[in-house]
This record gives structure tokens, C-alpha cells and sequence, in this order.
């Protein structure tokens, strides 16, 4: 089926807090089908390199056929962006001009049924961001224990009825595997008390449960620490890292890295409170609107 190009969130403050210029030796550490990378690699030349990293070799296939025209400029490595370090190594390059974290699912993965991010389509319940990797959410799902699937919602998800759903996907899956996205959605609903499924949910009931499956399936905040730290190491003096979040948990994850390598003396804070998509952008791309991004630059 045909996908739509994913559009990138706060591009124009991503190029303004780079600082681009030709010649610079960038890492897009997620760079899904290409839409930040594709104006960067045009900033960055003549001379300039992009290495772009993804963990999910469908999305780096697209972006590799996107940015076509560039490809004397581009290094495409198929891996998560905790291994950014190892990434550079294996290109023989030692220091980075800038870095950018896009964080979360692009819509080229969303829209895809098959893929089993989304409950507004029903497919497979996978949510892996790379499939060659081994545990997807049906294994969760299927196998932690009530205890363990309750901390799940709690903790990735903030999802004020994380017993409730616990208790209630137990139940269900002693009947059945729950083995799709469809299932697990009504599954949700049907433990949330009716009176509660729309008075307190601005958003769908269930988007918080599939947010936290999705976040213990690839391990997205476990790495991102990690992620962030090994960044700033390679960064050249005065280069940034620009990180964006799209939840409460990463933007704090990313807020006391930054603060932590601050106390260290490796970077100064450029925004020491996260910037936000203007409206303008959030009323032309919705999927904007919980946007944050923290910049920092290495001293």
C-alpha cells in the first residue's frame, strides 16, 4: 500500500539551533523517511557528510531513496542510536558538528496496519521499530504477569487505570491470545469504567497503553540516557544536540541528561526550557502538538 512521507516537526528551529553550514559532518540519529535530513544535507554542502542512522530498515529504504541525489554525501547505517558511537567508529570519523534526535513513531509507521503501532487499524500486535528484533508486543502482552503488565502502563504510560486494564488483559487472554491491535484497544475500553472513557480523556482511551507497550517493546527511554550521553562525547566544541520529544517521560529524560552533563562542565543548556511548534505548524501538522525540543552545546 502506499505510504505518505512522514512531515518533520519543528524543522525550521532544528536548521536555526544546528547552526548548519557546508562542510559540517552531521548524525541523524533517527531519521525515519528523511524529512529533517533532506534540508540538512543541502546545508551541509558542498563537503559536508550526513551519517544517518535508523533502527527500522524500512524507513532508512525510503530515506535512502529520498535523499538519492545526495548519496556522495550520505552514510546509511541501519542502527539504533544507542550504537551511535560504534556507527562513527566504523565510518572512521571521531567528532560530529551537530546531532539530531526526532524521537517516537514517524506517520510512514503509524499508517501502516501491518506494523501494529496504531489502534485506529487493526493488524498484527508487533509495534517493533526494527522487525528483525526479537520480543514484539504480543509477547508482552501475552506473557507478563498481571503485576508486571500494571507497572508497564504505570510507569511508560502514565495510564491512571493501569490495574484495571492489567487485571482485564489477564482475564481475556486466559480465552484467547490477544494477537492484535483491535483487540487490545477494546480490551481497554472495556476495563476503563464507562463513565470515565470520555470525561477524562481528551485523547483515544487507549492511546496510553499502546504509548508504554510500544516504549518497553524497543526499549526507547532504557537506551535514551545512553543515547544522549555517547552524543555529547563525540560532539565537536560549540556543536549541539538537538533532541525531540513527544511525551512527558522522554522530555525527562532528556531534560536531566542535559543537566546532568551540564554539572559536568560538557555542555551549556541553549533552552532551558524546552521550545514548543509554533501554532501555525501545529494547526498544519497535528501530530506536532506535543512536541518539545531541548538544545544543548558542547563546551
Amino acid at each position: 500500500m502506499a505510504q505518505k512521507i512522514h512531515t518533520p516537526v519543528m524543522l525550521q528551529e532544528i536548521i536555526n539551533y544546528l547552526n548548519l553550514k557546508p562542510g559540517q559532518t552531521i548524525i541523524d540519529a533517527t531519521i525515519g523517511t528523511g524529512g529533517h535530513s533532506q534540508v540538512i544535507v543541502q546545508r551541509i554542502s558542498p563537503g559536508g557528510k550526513l551519517i544517518a542512522l535508523d533502527r527500522d530498515p524500512e524507513s532508512l529504504a525510503v530515506c535512502r531513496e529520498r535523499l538519492r541525489e545526495f548519496s556522495s554525501s550520505c552514510e546509511f547505517v541501519h542502527s539504533n542510536f544507542v550504537d551511535l558511537d560504534t556507527a562513527i567508529k566504523n565510518l572512521n570519523i571521531e567528532k560530529i558538528d551537530g546531532i539530531l534526535f526526532d524521537l517516537g513513531i514517524s506517520s510512514f509507521q503509524l499508517d501502516n496496519p501491518e506494523r501494529g503501532f496504531s489502534f485506529q487499524q487493526e493488524g498484527p500486535l508487533d509495534m517493533r521499530l526494527d522487525r528483525t528484533s526479537f520480543i514484539s508486543a504480543y509477547d508482552l502482552v501475552n506473557n507478563l504477569n498481571e503485576e508486571e503488565l500494571s507497572s508497564l502502563l504505570w510507569n511508560f504510560g502514565e495510564e491512571r487505570w493501569h490495574n484495571r486494564i492489567a487485571r482485564v488483559l489477564v482475564d481475556e487472554r486466559e480465552r484467547q491470545p490477544i494477537a492484535t491491535t483491535a483487540q487490545l484497544s477494546d480490551i481497554v475500553l472495556k476495563a476503563i469504567p464507562s463513565r470515565f472513557r470520555h470525561q477524562h480523556y481528551r485523547i483515544h482511551p487507549a492511546t496510553r497503553t499502546f504509548q508504554a507497550v510500544r516504549i518497553a517493546v524497543n526499549r526507547e527511554l532504557e537506551i535514551l540516557e545512553t543515547a544522549i550521553n555517547k552524543a555529547i562525547a563525540i560532539l565537536e566544541k560549540k556543536a549541539r544536540i538537538c533532541v525531540i520529544s513527544f511525551h512527558s517521560l522522554e522530555d525527562r529524560v532528556v531534560k536531566f541528561a542535559y543537566r546532568k552533563a551540564a554539572s559536568e562542565e560538557l555542555v551549556e543548556i541553549i533552552t532551558p526550557k524546552p521550545l514548543t511548534p509554533v501554532q501555525s505548524e501545529v494547526l498544519n501538522n497535528p501530530a506536532a502538538r506535543s512536541a518539545k525540543l531541548r538544545v544543548a552545546e558542547r563546551i
